[in-house]
């Protein structure tokens, strides 16, 4: 038995580097090709330089390199296995299947602490020293410093949030104008557009589908002279409300809904600071102390939630890839190669759907998406589960 299992760990093994080091390969050059190529290309960087930042890219590619390196092998492996009769010689001797396989299930298992490692603390890590590097050599203009999927915090008196930017087309827009570090005023759309005067440095948004709320503490005031004390009004530049002061007033009012465009924004202090890092280039700690500083402040933390889960969901991905893959290989019953990577690449497209789903709806606090990052984890271990236990049993 103990022979059976080293020879069935090696060629998981052998498979596995293999894999690793071809799909490393390829989300490098991806890579090299965005970003290094086109600074080597104008001599703005060395060859040498060109190498740092290669070097500190794989421990990042790594966190993904893994899981997807693992379904791989398996499927390869247990498909050949299976192939080739030698399954069927095991149980045939006597061998259960849960006992053929615990060896891999266990190697999947430190793979996951390996993958917890480089998910919430070197991958992140590596990420920023790689960004630093390029933020070094690339010019310093709106593209740079206007970044999607952090907290812009920068800016005297605001706070800014932007889920996705393409050029100056933007998604999901979050402004929190601050006074003595509290939020009176809340802006949230679902599209905008930045507009840039590189003549004095400053900027303004074109929202649509916006959302803007006062906070009561900061806006409400008894109207002057009136014989009813509980009659207030709400006023701002284009309109106000006046009416009865309610027993608990909430603590936010909607001032206008559509489609504005915001005042000059002044950038001078982004162009003068460091670059700072975006949620995705935090640690787990960096990320937990983000989280406490914003909820302090009163502003939205789902994104910071949802990379937090994100890191942590994403590092048990290589049990619920091996504990799936082990029953679709054998009952693909097929040594082919192409077969087992194409049942890998089915497979990923399927759990990275749901984190894609996720990170789309980070802003969305109602839907709770930092859950739907762990909803591939539970089903494929409950898929992977249920096949390998009917497969044991026939």
């Amino acid at each position: 038995m103990k022979t059976l299992h080293l020879y069935l760990t090696r060629q998981v093994l052998v498979a596995l580097l293999m894999t690793v080091g071809v799909f490393t390969f390829v989300l490098l050059l991806g890579n090299v090709m965005k970003e290094i190529l086109a600074l080597l290309v104008s001599r703005q960087v060395t060859l040498g330089l060109v190498a740092q930042a290669i070097g500190l890219l794989i421990p990042f590619v790594m966190a993904y390199v893994l899981p997807f390196g693992m379904l791989t092998a398996v499927l390869l492996v247990f498909g050949r296995f299976s192939a080739d009769q030698e399954l069927t010689a095991v149980r045939a001797s006597g061998v259960s299947l849960i006992s053929l396989v615990t060896p891999i299930l266990l190697l999947s298992l430190v793979l996951c602490v390996l993958c917890a490692a480089f998910n919430l603390w070197i991958a992140p890590l590596c990420r920023n020293a790689y960004k630093n590097l390029i933020f070094q050599f690339g010019a310093r203009n709106i593209t740079t410093l206007i970044t999607e999927d952090r907290f812009i915090d920068e800016i005297p008196g605001m706070i800014l949030y932007i889920r996705k930017k393409d050029g100056d087309q933007m998604e999901d827009v979050r402004i929190y104008h601050l006074k003595d570090n509290e939020i009176t005023q809340r802006i949230s759309a679902g599209a905008g557009k930045i507009n840039f005067n590189s003549t004095n440095q400053t900027i303004y948004f074109e929202l649509s589908d916006v959302l803007v709320e006062h906070r009561h503490e900061a806006d409400l005031k008894l109207r002057s002279g009136s014989s009813d004390p509980a009659t207030i009004t709400l006023t701002n530049a284009d309109e106000s409300f006046i009416g009865p002061l309610p027993e608990k007033p909430p603590e936010w009012f909607l001032m206008k809904s559509g489609a504005i465009a915001t005042d000059p924004i002044d950038l001078a202090p982004l162009f003068r600071g460091q670059r700072k890092p975006k949620l995705s280039e935090m640690t787990i700690k960096e990320l937990i102390r983000e989280r406490d500083a914003r909820e302090a402040q009163g502003v939205a933390t789902m994104p910071v939630r949802v990379q937090i889960h994100r890191q942590l969901a994403f590092s048990f991905a290589c049990f619920a890839f091996t504990l799936v893959a082990i029953p679709l290989a054998i009952q693909a019953h097929r040594r082919e190669t192409s077969i087992g990577i194409a049942i890998a690449l089915g497979l990923v497209m399927v759990y990275y759907a749901f984190i894609i789903i996720g990170d789309a709806l980070e802003t969305k606090e109602h839907l709770q998406p930092h859950l739907i990052l762990w909803f591939p984890n539970f089903l494929f271990q409950a898929i992977g589960g249920a096949l390998l236990f009917r497969a044991n049993r026939g």
